[in-house]
């Protein structure tokens, strides 16, 4: 079977798939507003707008705009109270910041590892690693579907422990009908330039307790309180805010998000449908207390041991090479990075972890905008690779 691309053959499909983020004239239209209102920064009324109306769209009740998803994770924790020896728990599967943000502030994060099933933290070992230190934890949605948050909010009020949501995958995402991001003491959202709500860069923080939400303002705000005077500093802050360009962007980026995740989980279910058969691929499980997947990731599972020797890598590659935007993620686990290595002294065994970075493959967002032609493409570029995938086994010497 040589009419493989990357083997010298035919791709299934030469043509770029959907263009993100997506823009039109509103976005224009916003933009040029803040730029003739001259109030560019971050306390042009477009921020508080958008504050309100997202908080509102994940159905909590106040929202805190931040310079970038990874600093309102680190604000989170400073609003909490989180610091020098307490202990954090984190799944080991996720973007560094999840676990940065605690070393941040000074804590330990201690990693557990994620459901086979889900990729999401699991909640059974999260009781195992609980000790008099734990002060948090904080659940990654990954790829867009919500974490097991029954289990986990049951797990943190037994044992007196605060609940950050990672929600930089799941915009709009929603678990038996509550918004992510409106179930623990914070949700944490990334604006970055991949992400399914984008401005380039940006994050917010949205909470259901005023007092929490008036700290993570403060912090976020050089240490000034609400309705206090411009050079009153009530605790130790600084400047995390975002602009007026950006929450106008989003105010309109958000107007369309309902939709685009409509055609995400569309795309989704067909893709699951038309691969469920295939012996070499396993197709996402959802929960189905899972009521809105934002389908960051559309994770497929290689199972290896179905042609020995094929790699993750040689697979993910021969699908690039037929024209389908794919991603070979994540390598190893967190805390198998050089900071952890060297200067963690907890030992982890995360044994699913390491199996999914060794097995488990994605197709991005972007992808999962496009036509139902175009993903009718993707199911015939992956069935022609597990075709001839034994082609792509390099001989052992």
């Amino acid at each position: 079977m040589q009419d493989l691309a990357v083997l010298g053959g035919k791709p299934v499909t030469t043509e770029a798939f959907a263009d993100f983020p997506v823009y039109d004239e509103r976005d224009e239209a916003a933009l040029i507003e803040v730029l003739r209102s001259r109030q560019w920064g971050g306390y042009n009324p477009k921020v508080k707008e958008f504050e309100e109306v997202f908080a509102e769209y994940h159905g909590a009740r106040f929202g805190i705009t931040a310079a970038n998803g990874t600093v309102t994770l680190e604000s989170a924790l400073l609003a909490l109270g989180v610091g020098p020896g307490d202990e954090v728990i984190v799944p080991p599967i996720s973007f560094i910041a999840t676990a940065t943000a605690v070393l941040r502030v000074g804590a330990a994060p201690i990693f557990v590892d994620i459901d086979g099933m889900t990729s999401n933290m699991d909640p059974e070992r999260v009781s195992e690693k609980i000790t008099s230190r734990t002060r948090a934890m904080i659940p990654v949605h990954f790829a867009g579907q919500p974490a097991d948050m029954d289990r986990l909010l049951a797990i943190a009020a037994d044992n007196g422990l605060f609940v950050i949501e990672d929600c930089a995958h799941a915009h709009g995402a929603s678990w038996r009908g509550r918004g992510v991001g409106s179930m623990g003491e914070f949700g944490s959202f990334s604006f970055q330039a991949s992400k399914n709500l984008t401005a380039g860069e940006g994050g917010i923080l949205t909470t259901n307790d005023a007092e929490l939400a008036e700290i993570a303002w403060s912090v976020c705000n050089q240490g000034r309180r609400t309705g206090g005077e411009w050079y009153e500093h009530v605790r130790l802050g600084t400047n995390y805010r975002i602009t007026g360009w950006q929450a106008a962007v989003l105010l309109v980026q958000l107007s369309r998000l309902r939709d685009q995740i409509e055609t995400r989980q569309r795309n989704a279910r067909y893709l699951s449908d038309e691969l469920a058969d295939l012996d070499l691929i396993t197709v996402p499980y959802i929960d189905e207390r899972v009521t809105d997947h934002s389908y960051y990731l559309f994770l497929l599972n290689l199972n290896r041991d179905r042609v020995p020797g094929l790699t993750k890598n040689a697979f993910v590659q021969a699908l690039i090479a037929e024209g389908i935007p794919c991603s070979a993620g994540y390598p190893y686990p967190l805390y198998r990075n050089k900071l952890f290595v060297d200067h963690e002294e907890h030992q982890f065994d995360c044994p699913q972890a390491e199996r999914m970075c060794n097995e488990t493959f994605w197709l991005s967002h972007e992808v999962m905008l496009s036509t139902l032609d175009r993903i009718k493409e993707v199911v015939t570029a992956i069935r022609k690779v597990i075709k001839s995938s034994s082609h792509l086994v390099v001989p052992s010497i």
